[in-house]
């Protein structure tokens, strides 16, 4: 097994294990989508209405709560450094970390989300086009939330500074799945053009994310 392959396994399995912050994230997303309903009260059309919103607000913070934990693991154990080190490069091995984290924390939200959008009024075929949104957008959030996880490793409590540091980089992909969603249930905007911008927002946190993150972890543990 190749040691990009091994790291994947075994950040998998870290963010699997009892606190290891998937199941935190999932929890935190249920949380929110079953709550809302009780906040907005018994106006199912108003509930429909911003049900893509909700969902996609749900999935910004569940990512934001597991972010801290992407590096952490490794800082406190030494393997860090090692990583640091290591043959691999370190724009290969947070680009690893990056798809660990999306696949334990976002997708398990992406593949559930048709299910729960029948909590806040959405049949299971108009909440199809919001999953396809959370899964195109999602990589973004998780990319974007590395570069901040890099520059926050190595301080104390850096939970808070990690949410502030990345939260407004967030909102443009926020926006635009919303957007997209909104187009693809209510209309009558059209779907592509919100949609593309979307994707492309994905593509360019995909490329930049783990270069400006090695680069923060070098500095950041120099």
């Amino acid at each position: 097994m190749s040691p990009l392959a091994s790291l994947l396994l075994r950040d998998v399995q870290i963010a699997t294990r009892a606190g290891g912050g998937a199941l935190i994230g999932a929890l935190f997303f249920l949380i929110v989508v079953v709550l809302v309903p009780f906040a907005v009260g018994p106006d199912l059309a108003l509930l429909g209405r911003i049900a893509p919103a909700i969902l996609w607000l749900g999935a910004l913070l569940a990512n934001l709560l597991t972010l801290d934990r992407l590096f952490a693991t490794d800082y406190e154990d030494g393997s860090l450094d090692i990583l640091l080190t290591g043959r691999v490069p370190l724009e290969l091995v947070v680009a690893t970390k990056a798809v660990a984290h999306w696949l334990t924390t976002a997708l398990p939200l992406v593949v559930i989300t048709p299910l729960l959008g029948l909590l806040l009024n959405l049949d299971f075929a108009a909440a199809q086009p919001l999953a396809l949104t959370l899964l195109a957008g999602t990589p973004a959030l998780t990319f974007i939330g590395l570069i901040g996880a890099a520059l926050s490793v190595t301080l104390r409590r850096g939970g808070l500074l990690l949410v502030v540091l990345v939260l407004p980089f967030t909102l443009p992909v926020l926006i635009f799945g919303v957007s997209a969603a909104n187009a693809a249930i209510v209309g009558p905007t059209p779907f592509g053009p919100p949609f593309a911008i979307l994707c492309a927002l994905t593509l360019a946190s995909v490329v930049v994310g783990p270069f400006a993150a090695a680069v923060a972890l070098r500095q950041g543990l120099d």
